[in-house]
């Protein structure tokens, strides 16, 4: 285990089948070892292991590469994910709505994660994958679940986090941010402009499912979301009722057109 409480051959596991996505073809095991920075021989037990239970199989003489096997695992995990069964619908129409791309998040520790990402329509339009770990501060889900916070734990976890400054336009000061927050609170609706990616706007909801806080975020292109920002937020306002009528639950805030 680590210094961040991680458990190391699991991250290595892991390592493994996110350098063959990353190169995109077979490695050879020096090759493999090299890109995990470990001995060879620890990279051979590795391997071996996976070969065992039919994870990476040779190709050729030297050659090593990951089976479709894990991809049959993770369809069939996702096809049974409990929250996406019931939003996946929801967050497709959304995309079809705005032409942006949709994600849905959650509080993860000090991070959000995605958990589904459907891609925009528009031939440019914002790219993320489920998985990707984004800061509470920065982004628009981020901000909608920090909005789930009372006071007293809004003010401490500011206190507590890095507000590490991930771009130009990343806020960074505790008071502000909160602020700006609490006003998303009133407005139902939470906004990134360029604070996670430069010349990025999101504008995001959060939504409970089974009693727990989820974000949903639309995102794009700044100018073209800016420019289409009050039937944007319309569309997702309509999204998240959709959503809580199929939950029972009823929001009384005031619409998310509103927002600034």
């Amino acid at each position: 285990m680590d210094t961040n409480g991680n458990v190391k051959t699991a991250g290595r596991t892991l390592d493994v089948f996110e350098t063959f996505e990353a190169v995109g073809r077979p490695l050879t095991l020096s090759e493999l070892a090299r890109s995990l920075e470990i001995p060879v021989s620890s990279c051979h037990a590795l391997v071996r292991t996976l070969k065992g239970r039919g994870y990476l199989y040779a190709v050729g003489e030297r050659g090593i590469y990951p089976t479709r096997r894990i991809l049959g695992l993770a369809r069939a995990i996702a096809a049974r994910d409990p929250v996406l069964e019931r939003l996946a619908p929801h967050l497709k129409a959304l995309r079809d709505a705005t032409g942006e791309t949709v994600l849905l998040g959650k509080r993860q520790d000090d991070a959000v994660v995605y958990l589904e990402v459907v891609e925009g329509t528009q031939t440019i339009r914002y790219t993320a994958r489920p998985g990707d770990l984004k800061p509470l501060h920065s982004s628009a889900i981020g901000k909608a679940m920090l909005g789930q916070c009372s006071e007293a734990e809004l003010t401490r976890l500011l206190s507590s986090l890095p507000l590490s400054r991930v771009t130009p336009a990343t806020m960074t000061d505790a008071v502000s941010l909160a602020a700006e927050i609490r006003a998303g609170d009133a407005a139902g609706l939470y906004v990134t402009r360029g604070e996670n990616v430069p010349d990025v706007m999101a504008l995001a909801a959060s939504v409970r499912v089974n009693d727990e806080p989820y974000g949903i975020a639309v995102a794009g292109p700044l100018v073209r979301v800016q420019t289409a920002h009050d039937s944007i937020a319309a569309e997702l306002r309509t999204a998240i009722d959709r959503i809580r009528e199929g939950e029972g639950v009823h929001d009384r805030r005031s619409p998310a057109g509103s927002a600034p």
